[in-house]
């Protein structure tokens, strides 16, 4: 038996059965909500399955998030980053360190009625990423300088 994925392609029924390292894929994913890379939760999932491979962890990842478990954030300039949150929301992303959380307002779905109507385009959704400096970096005089020089000259000296 066959079922289609979100960009309709043909996935068969084994592939949606939770293995057991799937399972601790998506366990570890969801215990900290750290928006982990695949690197990252590979060392994390490595504690509880020592032989499992980093493109083990790759292949879940990518079906995790073709079913809807699991989001894929992809962020200009830096490897994609994983949530273990599967609903639409937002980010907010420390410009210095990196450092990625959720961000405690909802989904502004009006915001896409309002582009109806005023582009050719066919609007399917959005994404708004939220730029600043986590608690620990705004306590650094470097990275509060680093942070002011990017956020008033985006892209590069002209």
């Amino acid at each position: 038996m066959h079922c289609l994925d979100k960009k309709n392609h043909l996935v068969s029924n084994d592939k949606l059965r939770m293995t057991q390292q799937r399972r601790v894929i998506l366990e570890e994913l969801r215990k900290e909500n750290t928006h982990p890379t695949a690197d990252q939760l590979y060392e994390t999932v490595r504690k509880r399955l020592p032989h499992v491979s980093l493109g083990t962890i790759y292949r879940n990842l990518e079906l995790l998030t073709t079913i809807g478990e699991i989001q894929t954030l992809e962020i200009a300039g830096s490897q994609k980053r994983y949530d273990g949150v599967a609903q639409q929301h937002y980010h907010v992303r420390c410009v210095y360190c990196g450092r990625i959380d959720d961000a405690p307002i909802a989904p502004l779905n009006r915001l896409e009625d309002k582009l109806y109507g005023t582009t050719v385009y066919t609007i399917m959704g959005h994404r708004l990423e939220f730029l600043g400096l986590c608690p620990e970096c705004s306590q650094n005089e470097e990275a509060v300088r680093f942070a002011e020089h990017l956020l008033a000259h985006p892209n590069g000296p002209n």
